[in-house]
């Protein structure tokens, strides 16, 4: 696997029962706590093993930092976040890269196993399925009210909670079900974006119910005060030609949908006769998942369609 279907990770075979999972990621801070950013970046980067289907073996260390400008103290703090957030996620930190860069930088290249026949990929949806998600949305927004200074420390911790925990319960509860049929995970292009992926490359139409889809606490009230990263914004323009909306779903929450995400949920399309098994499996781990949907046949071709 490629590149082909815009997938989360690349998947080399090496055996009749294995194949290599290969998956990168990196970026600027999100947070201001050098330790939590740390925990988020690699939270994230563990998440594209799991929308696969697959277990983490091991990480390699990204790192950009400015070693002039800012104490190494910081660094350490960074490093020690990743590192237990690796080890949270089953995996140990064989290594990695430095190199010093004007602005903080950090992430992981993660490698996972999987059998060949058990690849999740963000493709494959069926009529009848129902559409799971398993984090609420608003990660982009509210860490644009964090820079900006408007955000609540309640907001702050929210929103710093939720990018930090770790996919793996769920990633592990959908590979093992053998009830799903298509599975990606939520972060930048936002649900709409990562929606119509896995729409477009299944041939079907995918019904949201906007009012299902859970959101975390604050995000609403600050989309309507225009506060939005940049990507958010793009990403309903890109999403919008795709799109039907309903008269209910106003401009605020079309712009919600879209939001840009850091390690957000996984999206999954689940047979509709294993649903209520598998919301039990998550509840189980502790995971509150939301069936916000279904999956429908596309006679026009592909859509999405949020009501």
């Amino acid at each position: 696997m490629g590149h082909e279907t815009r997938d989360d990770a690349a998947v080399y075979q090496i055996s009749a029962t294995e194949a290599i999972v290969e998956t990168v990621d990196f970026f600027t801070p999100v947070v201001d706590d050098p330790y939590w950013f740390g925990r988020i970046a690699a939270a994230n980067a563990f998440s594209d093993i799991w929308a696969m289907g697959a277990r983490p073996l091991f990480a390699l260390n990204l790192v950009g930092f400015p070693v002039k400008a800012l104490p190494v103290e910081i660094l350490a703090e960074i490093l020690r976040g990743g590192s237990e957030g690796a080890a949270l996620a089953g995996a140990p930190v064989l290594g990695g890269h430095s190199i010093d860069d004007p602005e903080p930088k950090y992430g992981m290249a993660v490698t996972g196993l999987v059998h060949p026949d058990r690849i999740l990929r963000n493709v494959g949806a069926r009529p009848g399925d129902r559409l799971l998600l398993t984090k609420p949305l608003g990660s982009g927004i509210l860490t644009t009210a964090l820079k900006r200074g408007v955000a609540s420390e309640a907001e702050v911790a929210s929103v710093t909670e939720t990018m930090a925990a770790l996919n793996r319960a769920a990633g592990e509860v959908l590979a093992a079900s053998g009830a799903v049929t298509a599975l990606t995970d939520v972060t930048g292009f936002g649900l709409l974006g990562h929606a119509w992926e896995m729409a477009e490359g299944s041939g079907a139409v995918l019904r949201i119910e906007a009012a299902r889809v859970p959101l975390l606490p604050g995000v609403r009230a600050h989309a309507e005060r225009g506060v939005l990263p940049g990507g958010s914004l793009a990403n309903l323009e890109w999403a919008r030609p795709h799109a039907r909306f309903g008269a209910g779903v106003d401009e605020v929450a079309r712009k919600v949908l879209a939001d840009a995400q850091t390690n957000g949920g996984l999206l999954a399309a689940v047979r509709e006769d294993r649903a209520e098994a598998v919301g039990a499996l998550l509840a189980d781990r502790g995971v509150e998942a939301a069936w916000i949907g279904e999956v429908r046949e596309a006679p026009e071709g592909p859509a999405l369609v949020v009501e």
